[in-house]
């Protein structure tokens, strides 16, 4: 039988139950949401027992609108390449506390595109083997991606209208 979003759907509400909801298929790809505590083991059965053998992006989302409960997301997207099926699922974390496990120990791929989740929106993968900053200094107290950093710094001069001309012209002729 092939693999195609109805049986992976259905794979997936026979092992996880209410733990998975959500089920879209959005630009050619099965999305859904499933609880954090369960990231891990979804992985592994995709892996294990589905047959997706490629990690193709870790990343994290902010919602700084939302709950507290549910204020981060980390999205994961995986790819079979035999069955050539694509899936993306988010797992929602709390704001206060964005912590979730890591994958790293089922994709090696996963080491670095958690570092950089954590780089940018602060969410803690726990029991990364080696959790720093990737891109931006270690010094760094803020995370860039974060919804309440500044776009840009207040005291910045090289965006003055002044500099390109594009003051308003004195419309009174003396």
């Amino acid at each position: 039988m092939a693999l195609d979003y109805t049986v992976v759907q259905e794979k997936l509400t026979a092992k996880f139950g209410e733990e998975v909801k959500d089920f879209t298929n959005e630009f050619s790809m099965l999305a859904f949401e499933i609880a954090s505590d369960k990231n891990v083991e979804a992985i592994h059965f995709f892996r294990d027992e589905l047959g997706f053998n490629f990690l193709t992006d870790v990343c994290g989302i902010h919602y700084p609108d939302n709950e507290t409960a549910r204020q981060f997301a980390v999205v994961y997207h995986l790819h079979n390449w035999v069955e050539n099926v694509r899936v993306r699922f988010k797992v929602f974390l709390n704001g206060a506390n964005p912590e979730v496990e890591s994958v790293a120990s089922l994709f090696a791929s996963a080491n670095w595109q958690e570092r950089e989740t954590y780089d940018f929106y602060g969410i803690i993968f726990n029991n990364h083997p080696d959790l720093k900053r990737i891109l931006n200094m270690d010094e760094m107290v803020s995370f860039p991606l974060r919804k309440e950093f500044p776009l840009e710094d207040g005291n910045r001069t090289d965006k003055d209208d002044r500099y390109f001309g594009r003051i308003p012209q004195n419309t009174n002729a003396n």
